[in-house]
């Protein structure tokens, strides 16, 4: 403190919740007004900490019924401190703000609490010129502003792991794409600024993504967001950024969306996780939020001017609410089942790299499901009993273009080298429903999700679907690979691609070139095919239990107002499992279940009372399904 007198008070912190984020907000605010040193610490023992400070402020985690003594000192210091006290004696203006909760999507799984850090989007100038005196020299600058944001992107790719890779090599690659980029040159050429040019060919583009009625496609908006905002802030003055850089350790990142590579640009440790009014499940950012452990809803029913920034906030991507002042209730209630989750994590943990053997004694194979490459970075083939499901639509996403033979069978090798020997199933393309790809899917289907998908699509284009039956036959000769099919509703369709796939492989050979035929299986996702399962004589069975249950129900799996319907225990999902299960045992083929079922231990003992020996599961519930299965008597 500087020389002068020091004034002293102290006030009793009445607020149920503590000098928590909001209060501490008010206070700091209220502090950086006057013109005086403030310091405050808890009770007569605590440590001084600055009272501008918001992050220490939070830092001293201040509850109810403890005291806050404070100094002052300099010309203000008499007024600041009757206006601070006078402040906590008034509950920091806090009322009786009641509970409110907003629902949402889960898209990432997880419990956090803390405070909103509210967060807009940048602001850019410079987007409104009307012409531009030299069109050479924009396109120039645009140009520039291009290479600028490509950088910046390749950057982040270094930082990054393999799922961050996959997802900034797409972007990098919308980014050098001549039919995104060439109304924006033409419209240059028209006499626009290169800023107004760029955002207006991006706006068009993120309309038409948003406008599609398919969810996957809809969601790429966000990486075309996000590279609007990258190019134009290369282009332009940026005028307002986003205050969420740096905030105090505890904020719940809320805003209407988020792009990929700022998701990458922030650091996580500091967060308790992420709530979009906008984005989607199948987005960039939700497939981050989800290999990073970082609890994300989207599609929040809120506005912005329903909270505050700096409120207290609980965020339960569990069961799919943002509850905003949280009771002191509430609150209780969260922090014991973060301790619960915290011990059940432990638990899991021990049982992730034994096998699963159920407390009866019999062996259940437990399997992974791999969305792409970067999935396996941190994971050993020894935690699992191999791949049980390998989605490969990434390929067809990743690049904008449908990928060649060489790049798929690479791929493939890389799978096959990982599992160390174990078996590897890798599914054919299943595009169509909620995972078009553009130029290859049919637009305008009233219901894609019984249209042309899955291995309709795939023999719909056979010249497409030949060169992943090749990469496939190429792979089968370094390990035990298996291939599955899709959707596949007749006998005939299976009968269909045996015959295509042995004579990829023979040509194959005819050519110098090492193949052989896999074993070729069969999803179990249309009921019936459940229902008729002795007609199809496949290698193995997996069962998509995502959609079985949906067309079982006839409910679909997005709609939150049918959610009680669509129910994983229905008797005739389980007994169509069951069906399915039996008729392996008699045939001595594997069954396995890859559907969500497979990953939630409440059901894996459903599961196993079926009949089921073999799971297929997202890598990070291996331990938790080994620990169900360990449970279970039989």
């Amino acid at each position: 403190m500087s020389d002068g007198p020091v004034i002293t008070a102290a006030a009793l912190i009445t607020n149920p919740t503590g000098l928590h984020a909001r209060p501490a907000v008010k206070l700091t605010k209220l502090a950086k007004s006057f013109e005086a040193q403030l310091r405050l610490r808890v009770g007569q023992n605590g440590k001084w900490t600055d009272a501008k400070s918001v992050a220490r402020v939070l830092s001293l985690k201040a509850p109810a019924g403890q005291t806050l003594f404070f100094e002052a000192e300099g010309p203000d210091a008499a007024e600041a401190m009757s206006t601070i006290i006078e402040l906590v004696r008034r509950n920091f203006d806090e009322g009786s703000q009641r509970e409110r909760q907003f629902e949402g999507q889960v898209a990432s799984a997880g419990l956090g609490d803390g405070f909103l850090v509210v967060c807009t989007r940048t602001q850019i100038d410079g987007v409104n010129g009307t012409e531009a005196a030299n069109p050479q020299a924009e396109r120039k600058l645009l140009e520039g502003a291009l290479a600028r944001a490509a950088l910046q992107l390749e950057r982040l790719k270094s930082d990054g792991d393999a799922i961050a890779s996959e997802i900034l090599d797409f972007q990098l690659e919308l980014l050098r794409d001549s039919t995104l980029l060439e109304p924006a040159y033409r419209s240059i050429a028209e006499g626009r600024p290169a800023a107004r040019a760029f955002a207006e060919t991006l706006e068009a583009q993120i309309a038409d993504y948003r406008s599609a009625t398919d969810k996957y496609f809809a969601a790429r908006a966000s990486d075309l967001t996000d590279l609007r905002d990258r190019v134009l802030a290369a282009l332009t003055p940026v005028a307002h950024v986003a205050a969420e850089d740096a905030p105090a350790e505890g904020g719940i990142y809320l805003a209407d969306d988020l792009t990929p590579s700022r998701f990458l640009e922030l650091d996580w440790s500091r967060w308790r996780g992420v709530a979009l009014l906008g984005g989607s499940a199948a987005s960039h950012v939700a497939i981050l939020a989800r290999s990073r452990g970082v609890p994300l809803l989207v599609g929040v029913r809120a506005d912005l001017q329903d909270v505050v920034d700096g409120e207290a906030a609980v965020l339960d991507a569990e069961t799919g609410r943002l509850i905003v002042s949280p009771s002191e209730a509430t609150t209780l209630w969260v922090r014991e089942r973060q301790q619960a989750r915290t011990q059940r994590a432990e638990l899991d943990e021990k049982y992730r790299a034994a096998p699963a053997v159920s407390a009866g004694g019999t062996r259940i194979a437990v399997q992974i499901n791999v969305e792409s490459e970067g999935m396996l970075e941190d994971l050993a083939p020894s935690s699992c009993d191999g791949i049980g499901l390998t989605r490969t639509e990434f390929l067809f996403h990743a690049r904008g273009t449908l990928p060649d033979e060489e790049t798929q069978y690479r791929f493939y090798s890389r799978l096959i080298g990982w599992a160390a020997g174990k078996p590897v199933t890798i599914r054919t393309l299943d595009a169509g429903g909620d995972k078009p790809v553009p130029g290859l899917t049919p637009q305008g289907e009233s219901n894609p999700f019984l249209g042309v998908r899955g291995i309709r699509l795939s023999l719909a284009h056979p010249d497409v679907f030949r060169v992943q039956l090749r990469a496939l036959a190429r792979a089968a000769v370094l390990g035990p690979l298996k291939v599955m099919l899709p959707m596949v509703t007749t006998p005939g369709e299976l009968d269909q691609v045996r015959e295509m796939l042995r004579e990829e492989a023979a040509a194959l050979g005819d050519r110098g070139i090492a193949a052989a035929v896999p074993p070729l299986g069969i999803m179990v996702e249309v009921p019936a095919v459940a229902i008729a399962i002795g007609r199809f004589d496949a290698a193995f069975y997996s069962i998509g239990t995502n959609d079985l249950i949906q067309y079982v129900t006839a409910c679909s799996r997005e709609s939150a107002n049918l959610s009680a319907l669509y129910d994983p225990l229905n008797p005739a999902v389980l007994e169509l499992i069951a069906r399915v299960a039996a008729h392996g045992r008699a045939s001595g083929r594997e069954v396995s279940v890859c559907g969500e079922m497979a990953s939630d231990p409440n059901l894996v003992p459903h599961l196993l009372d079926a009949g089921i020996t073999s799971l297929s599961v997202a890598p990070a519930a291996l331990g938790r399904v080994k620990r169900a299965v360990s449970d279970h008597a039989r």
